[in-house]
């Protein structure tokens, strides 16, 4: 009954000094991004609700951010003042262990862990898509305009060029489509060429027109002009073509999945993209490590109060995102598996967690 108390005791002190951390950061964001962006909102004269609304997406993404440094902050916080005013001595002092009472704070680390896989992993991505679309839209960011052109394989032996892809009416533009043989991918086996291409949704098939098939065979070249053709043996759609156009920050978990598994049977390398998704897995996972790290730490009575506190925190947060930061370019240049490559950063804390601990109960 006695621990009952103090376990909701600390869950209350630990919730509510995330829950003030999360706003304060929050708000110091909100207000350096509104700073940042406040001559383009001038410049392009983005009404006043579309400011809101811009923003209103983009709560979700800082949010996602900030969770695992708030977690961190708030964990040193609650623990550092606790030490301070010697309520930890009096907690080992009637009997209970560091393991103990770690408890209900890496419980609450846990909860917020698995709701940021669904948070970061789905919630997210919807709102960063309206984000990026109000961007593009009304700010002009994230558009290229020296080239809209979709470069992708189709299949092993074929390439598939688009120069611009109208999504509302799901018609291809300017296409070129290129197959190879199979025994040589040198060699060239036919090309088409054409002004549009429109997707047959009763047929599943895509039907290309005005355009030229070259075929070539040895050392001799053939060709014919065509008004309209049916291309039964594409694989891909109008929803794979438009997926291949958004960034992965606007892809759910089972959408970069997906778009792996994509990638890898059309021939190109997935990395990148299992490493994003197996990088929103691990950072979702990032608060109830860093607690490991961070608890045995707080624990120990320092001179300097919240100053040192804060100190470690942002030194801890700090040396995780550097460690982050050289993973990930590891990862991208082929030197680590993806999956490693995620969760490198949560292996090291994890492993300084256990030697904290190990540290401290002696």
């Amino acid at each position: 009954m006695k621990m009952k108390i103090i376990d909701k005791y600390l869950i209350k002190q630990f919730v509510l000094t995330i829950l003030f951390a999360l706003l304060t950061f929050f708000s110091l964001f909100l207000v350096i991004d509104l700073m940042e962006n406040l001559d383009d909102f001038v410049d392009h004269d983005v009404p006043f609700d579309i400011i809101i609304r811009y923003y209103g997406v983009f709560i979700p993404e800082i949010f996602r951010l900030m969770i695992p440094v708030s977690v961190l902050l708030a964990c040193l916080f609650t623990v550092g003042r606790m030490s301070t005013q010697n309520e930890i001595t009096a907690l080992k002092s009637s009997g209970i262990s560091l393991y103990r009472y770690m408890l209900p704070f890496l419980a609450v680390g846990l909860f917020i862990s698995i709701f940021a896989i669904y948070f970061g992993g789905y919630l997210v991505p919807i709102a960063n898509k309206d984000k990026e679309y109000l961007g593009q839209t009304y700010l002009k960011k994230g558009i290229e305009y020296s080239s809209d052109r979709i470069l992708f394989q189709d299949s092993n032996t074929r390439i598939i060029s688009i120069n611009y892809y109208d999504v509302v009416s799901n018609n291809a533009n300017k296409i070129t489509i290129l197959d190879f043989n199979p025994e040589n991918m040198e060699q060239m086996i036919f090309r088409i060429d054409a002004d549009r291409m429109q997707y047959d949704t009763l047929n599943k098939e895509w039907v290309v027109y005005n355009g030229v098939r070259r075929s070539f065979e040895n050392d001799d070249e053939a060709f014919y002009s065509f008004q309209t053709m049916r291309l039964s043996s594409l694989n891909f759609t109008p929803k794979d073509v438009i997926k291949k156009q958004r960034k992965p920050i606007e892809m759910t978990l089972s959408e970069l999945s997906d778009y792996a598994d994509e990638q890898l049977f059309a021939g190109n390398d997935p990395t990148r993209i299992l490493i994003e998704y197996n990088s929103k897995i691990s950072f979702a996972f990032a608060s109830v490590i860093i607690l490991l790290f961070a608890l045995p730490i707080s624990a120990n009575r320092r001179k300097g109060g919240m100053a040192i506190q804060f100190g470690i925190s942002v030194m801890i947060a700090f040396i995780y995102l550097a460690v982050s930061k050289m993973s990930e370019s590891f990862g991208k240049n082929g030197v680590l598996d993806p999956m490693l490559t995620a969760w490198l950063p949560n292996i090291i804390f994890f492993i300084g967690g256990v030697i904290n601990i190990l540290r401290a109960e002696k």
